[in-house]
């Protein structure tokens, strides 16, 4: 009989299925993919399987530029689900994809607390940060471009 605690769940890591593997697969190439309707020919994220415009389902992936403008954050100082707790303060924002769609993400390599740092309408670029330690996952966040 084991007397080991459970491991606490990780609300941080994705749990790709056959649609969304593409899209976890590039990221942890340093990726960051989209969707793109056949029909209508819009930008969609977060990756589903028909246009939340026009409904179709002849979408396909597309390689973003990396390139996004921020559109709105919050400093989170708490968060009790691991392993969000350790890593307060952090950034959640939602960002305006280069090619339309609005993400939300988190930023970082920025002093969160500095007055003026952040911006509404600051230029961002992705960067990846590493999951689940030696897993190969890797999700997408963005910093300051360059």
């Amino acid at each position: 009989m084991s007397t080991s605690t459970p491991a606490s769940p990780r609300f941080d890591l994705p749990e790709p299925d056959a649609f969304t593997r593409p899209y976890w697969d590039a990221a942890a190439d340093g990726h960051l993919l989209i969707r793109r309707c056949g029909s209508c020919g819009k930008a969609h994220h977060y990756p589903r399987e028909f246009c939340p415009y026009c409904w179709s389902e002849e979408g396909s992936w597309e390689r973003a530029s990396g390139r996004a403008t921020l559109y709105t954050w919050s400093v989170v100082h708490r968060n009790d689900l691991p392993p969000f707790g350790s890593r307060v303060p952090y950034v959640a924002a939602v960002v305006d994809l280069a090619e339309g769609p609005r993400m939300m993400t988190e930023v970082v390599d920025c002093e969160e607390d500095a007055p003026g740092v952040l911006r509404i309408g600051m230029a961002l670029e992705v960067a990846f940060r590493e999951a689940g330690e030696g897993e190969g996952v890797a999700v997408p966040v963005f910093r300051a471009a360059s």
